[in-house]
């Protein structure tokens, strides 16, 4: 039987609150739980982030200045996701700004990332190298180590960066903690790693992920302050584009409905 355009009104609206209770079962949030991952490939990102995107690259070779970045500043990944940076600043004024650099063999700077990584880096202090005896302590900072905080523009299910700290040879803790967008913590996990200037891509990666996309902010740190933070290329496990899945739902559900209802209405409906 045919179904007038006034009857089928009569009948989206008889229906619509048994449809609309489906469609709200489907998106009810779960409790969600949070997990490190230390392996870039396992994160299964979907977006990312280079620094060297930000157009700013220092050269130790000819130093300019102005390539130095501000504490806080905004980036986009790739995906189109905006992202705002915030590196704790420090109060000792002969520490750089922060600023990002290529790793690469002398007269290029050395590190542990893979060689050719832009890294964005805390900030150093040039006067900071000067032999001390051996055996002596060194108790001076000689680096910006953050901590390095990311906000996204969206929440995300996860990200992740490898990380190093600008100290050879020393066992360090680092770490990273998510929040969501009221600040509630989500997850901290920390990992122990040692830098070097190997160019070998030895430098820990340290990810977390989320079974729903309600990380909102993600800060890295490291038990060692006094040194500079440095971090490579950000990937990101971003929300896919917007689907019609519920609305596709909504429709066939409704649909399924009118032919059951079909074989038991009188005509006269």
């Amino acid at each position: 039987m045919a179904f007038t355009s006034n009857q089928l009104f009569k009948l989206s609206v008889k229906y619509l609150p048994a449809i609309t209770a489906i469609i709200t079962v489907f998106s009810l949030p779960v409790k969600a739980a949070t997990f490190l991952v230390t392996e870039r490939a396992v994160l299964g990102s979907n977006d990312q982030v280079d620094w060297g995107s930000l157009g700013k690259v220092f050269n130790p070779s000819a130093p300019d200045f102005s390539t130095f970045l501000p504490n806080s500043f905004l980036a986009t990944s790739q995906g189109g996701l905006g992202l705002d940076i915030n590196i704790a600043p420090t109060n000792k004024p002969q520490i750089t700004p922060p600023f990002v650099f290529q790793t690469l063999p002398p007269p290029g700077i050395r590190t542990n990332f893979a060689q050719g990584d832009f890294i964005l880096f805390g900030g150093i202090d040039p006067t900071g190298f000067q032999p001390l005896p051996p055996g002596a302590p060194d108790p001076r900072p000689q680096g910006n180590g953050g901590p390095f905080s990311i906000s996204f523009a969206q929440p995300v299910f996860g990200a992740g960066a490898q990380i190093a700290v600008d100290i050879s040879n020393l066992e360090v803790e680092t770490f990273i903690t998510a929040f969501d967008n009221t600040n509630n913590l989500l997850g901290s996990f920390s990992v122990l790693s040692t830098s070097s200037l190997a160019l070998d891509n030895s430098a820990v990666f340290l990810g977390i992920r989320s079974d729903t996309p309600n990380i909102s902010r993600l800060v890295f740190s490291s038990s060692k302050p006094q040194y500079g933070l440095a971090i490579n290329q950000l990937s990101i496990i971003a929300v896919p584009e917007p689907t019609y899945t519920l609305a596709i739902l909504a429709f066939g559900i409704s649909g399924a409905v009118l032919k059951l209802r079909q074989r038991t209405w009188p005509n006269n409906y």
